[in-house]
């Protein structure tokens, strides 16, 4: 399957880039995860999107970049998302390789937080990601900080 990578600024999407990225999110964290919460949290407009789209242009993966002091006091990775029928093929591990060479080229070696869903733990931890803090519920899903050293 070939994919399609493009990063852009919130000020570079297009009302159809956009138009997916909400879809998916919703799809994913609203409807498979059966979660209510407020998916427009405001910082999307400060964030760096990250998109992979098959041949036929729907989007499979996506996550969004934060720079530091938006979500955490760092540079952070958050809705880190794969398309249902995209899940095992190592697109998540690629999104994720991508996000993280970003970082480093836009911000420089800098420490990376996320608040990941814990049942994601070890997929994180392949990444360098180390917890950082105590269990805690976030849309009554059970989360943790962790925190990537700079390389």
């Amino acid at each position: 399957m070939k994919i399609n990578w493009s990063i852009k600024h919130f000020s570079e999407l297009t009302t159809a880039e956009l138009y997916c990225i909400f879809r998916l999110r919703l799809a994913v964290f609203s409807v498979e995860q059966n979660c209510a919460y407020q998916d427009a949290d405001g910082r999307d407009q400060e964030s760096f999107h990250i998109m992979g789209t098959g041949d036929g242009g729907e989007l499979l993966a996506y996550a969004r970049i934060l720079p530091e002091k938006i979500a955490f006091k760092e540079v952070s990775i958050g809705r880190v998302i794969t398309l249902q029928k995209a899940r095992g093929t190592g697109l998540g591990k690629e999104l994720m390789q991508r996000s993280m060479a970003f970082i480093k080229e836009k911000f420089g070696a800098v420490p990376v937080r996320i608040g990941a869903q814990c049942y994601l733990r070890k997929f994180y931890e392949e990444f360098g990601f180390k917890v950082d803090g105590d269990e805690y519920l976030e849309d009554n899903i059970p989360h943790v900080e962790m925190i990537c050293a700079p390389k």
